[in-house]
Formats: structure tokens, sequence, C-alpha cells
């Protein structure tokens, strides 16, 4: 692949009873995250039964993702999300750079290599 595009996919398991607490931090998370200019995509998606969430974002490169990790967004509201919340996993596609991939580990991140294929 040729593109330097950065994949997340977030699944989180919400606390029974804080969905309205999951939802506000939601909010705040994303209403920050629009103003980062590396960023492509950011998309909470809910099960039927509003007890588990996919997060999905997208980033223009290495750049930008380290700006997100070391940013607002992560280090004030995650912390805020994971009080209503349980991460029940985390993947990165694409190439994330050396100091972002130290930092999604330490998340418990599991970072996929680009292989092969394309993106329009």
């Amino acid at each position: 692949m040729t593109t330097n595009t950065v994949r997340f996919m977030v699944s989180l398991a919400i606390d029974e009873g804080k969905l309205g607490a999951f939802e506000d931090a939601a909010l705040l998370m994303t209403a920050d995250t629009r103003k980062e200019p590396g960023t492509l995509a950011y998309e909470w998606c809910l099960s039927p039964d509003r007890q588990r969430c996919r997060l999905f974002e997208a980033y223009t490169d290495a750049d930008a993702v380290l700006a997100h990790l070391t940013g607002p967004v992560v280090q004030t509201l995650v912390p805020r999300l994971l009080e209503t919340s349980k991460d029940s996993g985390f993947e990165v596609y694409g190439n994330p750079g050396p100091a972002a991939a130290e930092l999604l580990a330490g998340l418990g991140a599991e970072i996929f290599q680009s292989w092969q294929g394309f993106s329009r």
C-alpha cells in the first residue's frame, strides 16, 4: 500500500447504567477531535442493545496520530470515557511511526502494518 493513512478500531463495552455519561464523553471527544487537522474520520457505532461500541478513527499520517495521542482528547477525555466503559479491543492499521507505536503499545493496541491493497 502506498498510503500513509493510519486507522484505529477501538472496541468498548459500556458499563451498565452509564450510557448517558458515556455518550457525554463521546460527544466531547468528537468535538475536540474534529479540531485536529490530521483527523480524517472519527465515527462511533453502537450495538442494537447500546452496550457495545466501536470507534473508527483515521489519520492522515504518523504525525497526526502522534498529535492525537499526545493531545487533550487522549490525555484528558479518554480517562473520562473509561470511567463509563471498558476497552475490549484496540487495533491499529498502518504505520503509526515509532513514537506513536510505543504509546499505542502502552494502551494495549495491536498494530497491523499495511501489506497490500489500495484506498480511494
